[in-house]
């Protein structure tokens, strides 16, 4: 093959996918596996570069994108991953460029979707603009002027941890009443068993999946349609509160709830027409990603492809 091609990752705490990007926006060599069950890091990266080594077979990589859930600071440490702790601390970038022997970009897994929409996908005509994540978490992928915006810490962009409810349900991140635990698909869950209890005094079985949740709404059922409404409701908050910050173009949704997003959006704008400034309301374009599971591995293809100290989506590759 003549054109460079990219090594990219999408680790999640339960599969693991992984494929070759080139700067076309297509993927090849797609696999995937199970996240390894490995309470030791060294056995959890090797068996990473493996899986890598795979992939690749017998065709040159220029350089290799990762994205996982949680914290990432500039050089690629592990802050925090709350899915996978056994990472937490760890220098990943330079523990899998030692393995490998090429350079290796490690970014939260919702910027790497931003940069991926932003790149081939629906932000490819917005200049600013908020990615959102709904999945068994609640992430953020912040584009500003066509450049990804991580702070100077790596943790900027992390709207599943923005409040809103004071007092409300505890969160894995040690904050109470934090938008993942209304939005996410675990959080669907618990509020449709809630709603369920109030109506029927006691606590049904319900639903066990955010997926069933919408799955019963989309069957007309009343409560899972509330618990739904209720998700709507809390994501126009935060999104109205980052359209007065902002006064960004557009919020791109994406993630396996994101599929039902039309059951979502009535909530969601009557709560974003009521908090949002009039104008950034009206300028704010949401709608749901373009590149589904793609989005995060041409991402992550994307953002190895350029400097570490530039991150302009724009930028031409620097090649190794």
């Amino acid at each position: 093959m003549s054109e460079d091609l990219y090594l990219a990752m999408d680790l999640g705490g339960t599969n693991c996918r992984a494929g070759l990007a080139g700067l076309d926006g297509r993927l090849r060599n797609m696999r995937r596996m199970a996240t390894p069950d490995l309470a030791s890091p060294r056995d959890f990266v090797s068996a990473l570069a493996d899986f890598c080594r795979l992939v690749m077979g017998d065709v040159r990589v220029q350089s290799f994108g990762l994205g996982v859930p949680g914290a990432v600071e500039a050089a690629g440490r592990i802050a925090f991953s709350p899915n996978l702790p056994q990472l937490n601390g760890l220098p990943l970038a330079l523990e899998l460029q030692e393995l490998l022997g090429m350079p290796v970009r490690v970014v939260n897994d919702a910027n790497a979707i931003a940069v991926g929409e932003a790149c081939y996908g629906a932000g490819r005509e917005l200049d600013s603009f908020l990615t959102i994540t709904l999945g068994t978490g609640v992430g953020g992928g912040l584009i500003l002027r066509r450049r990804l915006w991580e702070g100077p810490d790596g943790t900027a962009g992390e709207v599943g941890h923005l409040m809103v409810e004071a007092e409300g349900r505890s969160c894995a991140c040690g904050s109470r009443g934090c938008l993942e635990q209304y939005a996410s698909g675990p959080g669907l869950v618990r509020t449709y068993r809630e709603l369920a209890s109030a109506v029927a005094g006691a606590v049904a079985p319900g639903p066990a999946s955010g997926e069933e949740v919408a799955q019963a709404a989309e069957g007309g059922d009343a409560i899972a349609l509330a618990s739904l409404g209720e998700a709507g409701r809390r994501l126009g908050q935060v999104i109205a509160g980052v359209a007065n910050l902002l006064n960004i173009d557009g919020v791109i949704i994406t993630g396996g709830a994101s599929g039902h997003l039309p059951l979502m959006l009535p909530a969601l704008h009557q709560e974003l027409h009521l908090r949002a400034f009039a104008t950034a309301g009206r300028r704010l374009a949401i709608q749901p990603g373009m590149l589904g599971d793609g989005a995060g591995l041409l991402g992550a293809a994307r953002l190895a492809a350029m400097s570490p100290t530039h991150f302009s989506v724009n930028d031409e590759p620097l090649n190794s």
